[in-house]
């Protein structure tokens, strides 16, 4: 009596003791003896010393399935830059394009090393208007050796992509202000010295560069109808369609069709950064347009070699462009990816 029995949880028996026949019979009868203690197992017959047999830690449960994770972005990566790309190019050869300002025909409005943003799309909405700074080609007009380039649609888009990769004809864009539309007779000067659009005075002096005059040699045209007249603010060194009259197919004027886009914002340097408005001088009511010319421009056979015609603006890199071409495909590539994901979760239920 005096000795512990296999039920006694304490005692060195029931401690040591292999589960046999009197152990499981003794677990059966008695609850307390049957804990893991005295059998070394759980009631679920877990071994000895297991990991199942720790006194307060549950059964082993089965790792739940991995779910299945989606692409890496690293790997959309790819898909991302093309689609900018592409944007890009869509951005640069029909809406807005960079350019580089290389003289000084246009200041103070425009200062060497100037990049202005072009808008290619803003004439299909409205009409060129006076006062427009425009950048054009011109081949054919100013550079008359020079066929100019097809506007077709699709030509455009394939000049793009070949200019991304050097493989594009050399251009032969200026940047100038519209004083004359199609019609309209341009003159200088009057009494006082001032440029005159259908007989109505330009008062000029908030963008003439500063001590200039408005023209230091007299003309009188009328500009041919689908042409127009253009002229830099600096207009001392500006050689614009006054230096163009002679020998040159328009007369000086340069067509319509030529028009690339509006230059509307200088976007560097920051600190040359402004919006390039119309000024207040060309929206004077009596200025009316005359009913528009039907003169013949000048034969495009006429002699006379070009010896300058002036110095090109250059096409900037398409930085905003590029920028815009990323901004666009970010949002398309995320879509894209959700999509994915909620067609994979489709297939997972059926």
């Amino acid at each position: 009596m005096n000795g512990t029995s296999p039920q006694d949880p304490a005692g060195p028996a029931g401690a040591s003791a292999a589960p046999g026949p009197a152990a499981h019979q003794s677990s059966a009868g008695t609850p307390a003896a049957g804990g893991p203690a005295a059998g070394g197992g759980s009631p679920g017959g877990g071994s000895p010393g297991g990991a199942s047999g720790t006194p307060g830690q549950s059964p082993a449960k089965t790792p739940p399935k991995k779910k299945k994770k989606g692409r890496s972005f690293w790997k959309e990566l790819p898909i991302l830059i093309v689609v900018a790309l592409l944007l890009t190019l869509v951005i640069k050869t029909y809406a807005i394009q960079a350019f580089y300002i290389p003289s000084g025909s246009m200041q103070n409005t425009l200062a060497i090393g100037d990049r202005v943003l072009v808008n290619k799309v803003v004439y299909d909405t409205r009409s060129i208007h006076r006062g427009d700074i425009i950048v054009f080609s011109g081949d054919g007009s100013w550079n008359p050796e020079t066929p100019p380039a097809s506007n077709n649609f699709i030509a455009r888009f394939g000049a793009s992509v070949a200019s991304m990769f050097g493989f594009a004809r050399d251009q032969n864009d200026y940047i100038k202000r519209v004083i004359g539309l199609p019609g309209d007779h341009v003159a200088c000067c009057d009494a006082e010295g001032r440029v005159t659009v259908n007989g109505v005075a330009l008062n000029e002096q908030s963008f003439l560069y500063p001590g200039n005059s408005p023209s230091d040699n007299r003309f009188s045209v009328t500009v041919p109808a689908g042409s127009l007249w253009v002229m830099g603010d600096h207009r001392d060194v500006s050689w614009d369609s006054r230096g163009h009259r002679v020998g040159y197919p328009g007369g000086g004027s340069i067509p319509e069709s030529a028009v690339v886009g509006r230059a509307f914002i200088t976007i560097w340097p920051f600190s040359q950064w402004h919006v390039l408005n119309i000024p207040s001088t060309f929206q004077q009511t009596a200025i009316s347009r005359a009913p528009a010319s039907q003169a013949a421009a000048s034969p495009a056979g006429q002699a006379a070699a070009v010896a300058d015609a002036g110095v090109p603006v250059r096409a900037s890199a398409p930085v905003a462009p590029l920028a815009a071409g990323f901004a666009g495909a970010l949002p398309l590539t995320l879509l894209q990816r959700k999509a994915r994901t909620v067609m994979r979760r489709r297939r997972a239920r059926r």
